[in-house]
């Protein structure tokens, strides 16, 4: 692990502090420094992510041809491409069927708008979160085929969807799966495209489900070209401008943020700058974001409006939004959006409430179990998942949060490095715990009888107490660099950029303002903390910590006004009243007196 960054060995979260690089990695930033002139700060935060200096101009500035993945690397592409080719060719008339987060509303729009420029008749169904869950379901499956569909694809689902395919395959409705969660061994009846199958070895794990339906379109594009679709001089998609979509997506399902999808992401935020999609344009609007869009805008600002139709509203709104080509429905649609979105957090923030102070009271003095999981019947369904995530945050393990109808409950669950819950949650399903499940590594869904409960929470302690103590045992956090408040400029920040996306699998850079004075500690909103900090060179800073009012990192802030101190965090770079502005972010402090 090595020695202690500052010396900082605990933290006011508890943290011992460490370099990111090692003496191998501190070498390879120094020749960046020396050979390319990248500016220090940079230069380490691009050898902390494993870059090499010959590569670092080629990391900086990705290029999608270049990283681009032959889409037949896939196992059962060419099979779904030829059927979708097809389909195309006979006019049939295509269902498209998504799940109703953000990636499904994405994956459902990409491919209908390839259809519709196709002139393939095509159907899009998204169902709604509380009344349907998670899905294929049979009702829906025999709607679409009495209205006409003769091939059905699902998007971001269908996996695990064993029943509900084979009795659409037996009533004359055969099936493309294009999904990105884990799959068991046995698929379902079905054309599987899924590159987390367990017999896939593309090395394509770590593309969302929108990136899989891009790559499904390329492939799909070059198969009608070799069958002479084009030859007459028709004019292709654009496949290039359907990325906005695919960053979008990406972001938003916490996809890890590395070769193909870094590309993605960087050539999407490009398109999005063009303000072609006219649902987009709108959502940015509403949600009052100015100037260039960055990766975290995607995140935590569209991404979440988007998702509001899904969780607490029509299932469908994502979907329509995005596929919208008149502005004034497009402004409609989003004002909608944004006004569900702003019910969702008041709903989100009532329910964390309740779910914190059933996770704090089932402690009882003991310790923390390995895996918190908070249940009540009056939950809104469509925010577990944000609850799952805000619980995982504050105790720093994996969560659950479950809301109960009746007898049963369907819940979701967020996890930490090191802890696989999708496959943790299969693994319930297959012992009788649970009545279905599923998801990826960091992020699972559930259905579970009441009875069940307390037999489940005791299968997780048993599944995984070992494993959260070495896990706990080992923890750590990594530093980039030490910077002073001088540092901080708009120079530093768009340099950093350029090393971004961040997010998973490629971590936001954490710098340190060590040893500096605080100014001024005050509280905003009744949540928020704001220091101003002075430098040993006498310069000055803003730094902010979000939602630490009353909690452990917002209690050490407040106090150290008038003091010395090291405070860790990540640039924040905007654009305001015209001017550029960088500040600290706080994730982290310690005392710098001694």
């Amino acid at each position: 692990m090595g020695p202690a960054f500052l010396d900082v060995t605990s933290s006011a979260l508890g943290q011992r502090w460490v370099g990111r690089l090692d003496v191998a990695g501190d070498n390879a930033a120094r020749a960046m420094v020396q050979a390319y002139g990248y500016d220090d700060a940079l230069a380490r935060v691009l050898a902390g992510r494993g870059v090499k200096p010959e590569a670092a101009e080629g990391y900086l500035h990705p290029k999608l041809r270049d990283l681009m993945p032959d889409p037949l690397q896939l196992l059962d592409m060419q099979a779904a491409v030829n059927r979708l080719a097809e389909a195309i060719e006979q006019r049939e008339c295509v269902a498209i069927f998504g799940d109703y987060d953000v990636d499904g509303a994405c994956s459902a729009a990409l491919l209908a708008e390839y259809l519709q420029a196709m002139a393939c008749p095509c159907l899009l169904y998204i169902p709604d979160r509380i009344f349907e869950g998670y899905g294929p379901n049979a009702e829906a499956m025999e709607k679409l085929r009495q209205d006409g569909a003769q091939l059905l694809v699902t998007v971001d689902c269908g996996t695990m969807s064993h029943e509900v395919l084979s009795g659409s395959l037996a009533k004359g409705l055969p099936t493309i799966v294009l999904d990105h969660h884990q799959a068991p061994e046995v698929l379902p009846q079905a054309i599987v495209v899924n590159p987390n199958r367990q017999d896939d070895v593309s090395g394509l794990g770590y593309l969302c489900a929108a990136g899989v339906v891009h790559l499904t379109l390329v492939a799909l594009q070059r198969e009608l070209g070799r069958r002479g679709w084009f030859a007459d001089g028709s004019p292709q998609p654009d496949l290039i401008a359907a990325l906005d979509l695919v960053a979008l997506a990406t972001v938003a399902d916490v996809a890890a943020l590395i070769k193909l999808n870094r590309a993605y992401v960087q050539r999407g935020l490009e398109v999005m700058a063009q303000r072609q999609r006219v649902g987009l344009a709108a959502l940015a609007d509403v949600a009052r974001l100015h100037g260039p869009l960055r990766a975290s805008h995607l995140g935590f600002a569209l991404g979440p409006r988007i998702n509001a139709g899904g969780r607490i509203g029509d299932a469908a709104l994502g979907a329509r939004l995005l596929m919208e080509r008149d502005p004034l429905e497009a402004t409609r649609i989003a004002g909608d959006l944004d006004r569900l979105n702003e019910e969702r957090r008041r709903i989100e923030a009532a329910t964390l409430d309740e779910a914190q102070a059933e996770a704090e009271a089932a402690q009882g003095g003991a310790d923390l179990p390995a895996v918190i999981v908070t249940a009540a019947d009056d939950w809104h369904p469509g925010v577990v998942g944000l609850v799952a995530s805000r619980l995982r945050e504050t105790f720093q393990r994996p969560a659950f949060a479950i809301a109960y109808r009746g007898a049963t409950g369907t819940g979701s669950g967020r996890s930490v490095p090191g802890i696989d819950l999708g496959r943790a949650v299969r693994e319930a399903v297959d012992a009788g715990l649970l009545m279905k499940g599923g998801g990826h590594a960091m992020a699972a869904g559930l259905t579970i009888k009441r009875d069940q409960l307390g037999a489940f929470r005791a299968w997780l302690e048993r599944r995984f107490a070992g494993k959260m103590q070495q896990l706990h045992a080992a923890a750590h956090f990594e530093i980039d660099a030490a910077v002073t408040a001088g540092g901080l400029t708009p120079v530093l920040a768009q340099g950093l950029e350029a090393a971004g996306p961040f997010g998973a699998g490629n971590p936001e850079p954490v710098f340190v303002l060590a040893d500096h004075y605080v100014v001024d500690a005050l509280v905003l909103k009744d949540q928020h903390v704001k220091l101003r900090l002075r430098g040993p060179d006498r310069s000055m800073a803003d730094a902010i910590a979000f939602r630490a009012y009353g909690r452990p990192l917002g209690s050490a802030l407040l106090a150290a006004r008038g003091a010395r101190l090291h405070v860790a965090g990540a640039l924040m770079h905007e654009i305001w009243q015209g001017r550029a502005r960088v500040q600290l972010r706080i994730v982290d402090c310690a005392s710098a007196e001694s």
